[in-house]
């Protein structure tokens, strides 16, 4: 019996993980936190918008950036799409707007994969209380 509810927490802690990279908040929104959900969904977006406002979709570059690619790809897979349609270098970006762009958008993604590790471990907190009682 213990095991059956080990191995159901361990799943729920994948879903709640991969969600939550997949959907910025989704982890939080799985685990009925949807106040927090909505917020961290509207801070990762706003942050990672700003930063391709800022210097352009040429910011997500997995060729000629890749350390910054692999910052900004924790925002979501949807990156990746991004980082494809930049990767021909057919949207140059050079100077300031660019580093600061590639700043946003990779604090955007560091700031996701926090998140996604902080639900990860609420949905273990309340599976171990659960567990428990």
């Amino acid at each position: 019996m213990e095991r059956h509810s080990r191995d159901a927490n361990i799943v729920l802690l994948l879903i709640v993980g991969l969600s939550a990279w997949v959907i910025p908040g989704a982890g939080y929104f799985l685990l009925r936190e949807k106040k927090r959900a909505a917020i961290i969904f509207i801070t990762i977006i706003l942050t990672f918008c700003a930063g391709l406002y800022i210097g352009s979709i040429g910011v997500v570059d997995p060729v000629g950036a890749k350390l910054w690619y692999t910052t900004q790809i924790m925002v979501s897979p949807v990156v990746a799409g991004l980082g494809y349609l930049s990767a021909g270098g057919h949207y140059p970006v050079y100077g300031r707007p660019g580093e600061i762009g590639q700043i946003y958008t990779s604090i955007a993604g560091l700031l996701n994969l926090l998140c996604v590790v902080n639900s990860v471990y609420l949905g273990y907190l309340r599976g171990t209380e659960t567990a428990g009682s």
